[in-house]
């Protein structure tokens, strides 16, 4: 499946009124960890289609990013069934990736 661009117009569809399993990275263009972590979401992404992989920019949608208690970066948000169930900061590989998602 493609990676999906959050905004806060498409956020509640996306994430919150979607059936099964999201995972939501937090963000920001400038953050070295954060482009680290994109080529392996995006892997992450192609190997997992029942798994929807989104990403949201914090400095374009800080408020969503403040209502999810986001205050370092990349931040990973696991949501099931539209509800936040866990969430992981930092850098991830992809089997620690596989191992948050269980």
């Amino acid at each position: 499946m493609l990676e999906v661009k959050l905004t806060k117009e498409n956020f509640e569809n996306e994430v919150l009124n979607s059936k099964g399993t999201v995972l939501v990275d937090f963000f920001a263009t400038w953050c070295g960890p954060c482009k680290m972590l994109a080529p392996v979401l995006e892997e992450f992404a192609k190997e997992h289609e029942d798994i929807k992989v989104c990403k949201i920019d914090v400095d374009e949608e800080t408020p969503i990013a403040i209502k999810y208690g986001v205050a370092s970066i990349p931040t990973l948000i696991l949501f099931k069934d539209g509800e936040m169930v866990k969430q992981t900061l930092g850098y991830q590989t992809k089997d620690q990736l596989e191992n948050f998602v269980k």
